[in-house]
């Protein structure tokens, strides 16, 4: 059930028999030519969603402003400074904890989020928090690899792509994506996990298509249907897992 299509009086029962909340964590910024810009954001609330109807919890307001600065010479993209990101963060898990949420999982969809959400939740007391990215899961990335192998990259990723096509739409191919990007290094691969990519003008100079690596054209609904259906029931686990821990 979504927070926000809840009322207060809904709200108070549920905390009075459980205290789990999952808290989806996005993005707003491109994600190639045939992605879209909501995508983390829509592949972080669609799974939490899921999951919540496997294990019965509550899924809080996506956070869909996030820090993003190098894909800002891409327009569309939206980014927060990672200050203001984790400010936002703080008072969003402070509000829950006061209301009696006592167990926080956090469900990530954007790489760059990783490092202030760790460093944020730290700090944090009176809640258990746990945060994990949606690809954390070994069948998800056994699908992963069996669906695209290498050509899954870093962003703008089939997987996130299809995940969108199987829930929102199906944009039409466009003449950037037709054509597989340059396939990454496991160096490069390696030096920058997380997002850890250069100035904006920088990075779309050298991914002038928006891609990381990831050929998104092999995207399809049916791939998204099966990410989501596998996605959800290793969250659904972990969380229930996370949820009889004190």
């Amino acid at each position: 059930m979504k927070l926000q299509l809840m009322t207060w009086p809904e709200v108070e029962a549920y905390l009075s028999r459980a205290d789990t909340i999952i808290l989806p964590v996005g993005s707003t910024e491109q994600h190639g030519p045939i992605g879209l810009i909501g995508t983390d954001a829509y592949c972080a609330e669609i799974i939490a969603d899921e999951a919540a109807e496997i294990c019965g919890a509550i899924v809080a307001p996506v956070l869909a402003l996030t820090p993003a600065p190098f894909n800002m010479a891409f327009p569309g993209t939206i980014s927060l400074s990672t200050g203001t990101f984790q400010s936002v963060m703080a008072e969003v898990l402070s509000g829950l904890i006061a209301h009696g949420f006592g167990h926080i999982y956090v469900l990530n969809a954007h790489g760059a989020n990783l490092a202030p959400l760790t460093e944020t939740t730290r700090d944090i007391e009176g809640a258990s928090i746990r945060i994990r990215s949606w690809w954390d899961f070994g069948p998800v990335n056994a699908l992963r690899q069996e669906l695209y192998g290498s050509w899954e990259g870093m962003h703008a990723t089939p997987s996130e792509v299809a995940i969108t096509q199987a829930r929102l739409r199906v944009l039409p191919m466009h003449s950037l994506a037709e054509t597989p990007p340059r396939q990454l290094t496991d160096e490069f691969i390696r030096t920058h996990s997380g997002d850890r990519h250069g100035p904006p003008d920088a990075h779309r100079a050298a991914f002038p298509d928006g891609r990381v690596g990831s050929h998104s054209a092999l995207a399809k609904p049916e791939h998204g249907t099966r990410l989501i259906a596998v996605a959800a029931a290793a969250v659904a686990a972990d969380i229930k897992e996370f949820s009889h821990r004190n």
